[in-house]
């Protein structure tokens, strides 16, 4: 059999490249002959990834809660693999900046556009029944998300609202203890920490902290200062941040807020007796008043930061 000119091409290329790395290329060569063609299946873990659901009660719609929940994690973690790659770039250029941008804002567009399986695919009986079974985790217990807080802004914009401007020049420790989160797993009858919070803290607080101190300078709202003040054009960034800010401080919490009514709405006061927290406060964006990139909106838009969303999300589902 004829070997065709380019194969014997790439042969001594790849002679060239092992011999480099002192290394025996017909070695290589033997593991290749050896080796079982890639299935589909074995390269994504398929059956490893179908066996991670494992309901803790017999209420089918348990399991669509577990998988939305893992599927949204998936979104999280590819968002986090963008902020790497924006914050360690070490030519770092508007153009990839908004490119990457673009990719995160694709990647929430799906999660708030497929939050509809949050609120309308579940029996609420069910939901209610089933959620007991799972205290004290929770959704709010997602480290990768407030990993994406902290690679997308200042880490004083993530202050709660009362506190942001008189901590503005604090250091980052005397701004985490007032982030805003921590004030949204308090309960409402003794003011103390619950242990969905506690359980949070001792788990993530060390590495949030530092990632925060790591990228004071390499956040997102920091970067972008420093290409502007180089005369880049910033314009189609700009519009990208913008979005994203949307997304993740506006859409997304809303989506839950929407869902949240349709399944745990009741009077604060009645929260307070079974020593529950008051989301009703918490995760509407026109209380929280959490934006990203305050230098990229009017004065106008800030004080009417998220309402009418709110008033969209009460609309009957």
């Amino acid at each position: 059999m004829e070997i065709k000119p380019e194969i014997i091409t790439k042969l001594n290329l790849l002679e060239e490249k092992y011999a480099a790395m002192g290394q025996d290329m017909s070695a290589y060569l033997d593991g290749l002959l050896y080796a079982d063609f890639l299935t589909y299946w074995d390269y994504i873990h398929l059956d490893t990834l179908l066996s991670l659901q494992s309901p803790k009660t017999p209420f089918p719609d348990e399991e669509i809660f577990i998988m939305y929940h893992q599927i949204t994690e998936l979104y999280f973690k590819l968002t986090l693999h963008e902020c790497k790659q924006i914050a360690e770039h070490q030519n770092l250029t508007a153009d990839f900046f908004a490119a990457r941008i673009k990719r995160i804002n694709a990647y929430f567009n799906a999660l708030v556009t497929s939050f509809t399986v949050m609120v309308q695919g579940m029996e609420k009986e069910q939901f209610l029944k089933f959620r007991m079974s799972l205290l004290p985790a929770s959704g709010f217990q997602s480290g990768q998300y407030r990993m994406i807080e902290i690679y997308a802004t200042q880490f004083n914009q993530l202050v709660d609202k009362s506190k942001r401007e008189e901590l503005a020049a604090a250091d980052i420790e005397t701004q985490f203890e007032y982030i805003y989160w921590k004030f949204g797993a308090t309960e409402l009858a003794s003011g103390k920490q619950t242990l969905t919070l506690k359980q949070f803290i001792s788990k993530y607080a060390a590495q949030f902290l530092q990632l925060a101190k790591d990228h004071q300078n390499t956040n997102f709202s920091a970067l972008y200062h420093q290409l502007k003040s180089k005369g880049e054009d910033v314009e189609e960034l700009a519009n990208q941040l913008r979005q994203l800010d949307l997304y993740v401080n506006v859409e997304w919490p809303l989506a839950h807020y929407k869902s949240a009514v349709r399944y745990l709405e009741k009077d604060p006061v009645d929260v307070a007796a079974t020593g529950g927290t008051n989301w009703q406060k918490y995760l509407p964006p026109r209380f929280q008043k959490r934006i990203f990139y305050p230098f990229l909106w009017t004065e106008e838009q800030k004080d009417n930061w998220g309402k009418n969303w709110v008033i969209d999300a009460l609309k009957p589902i």
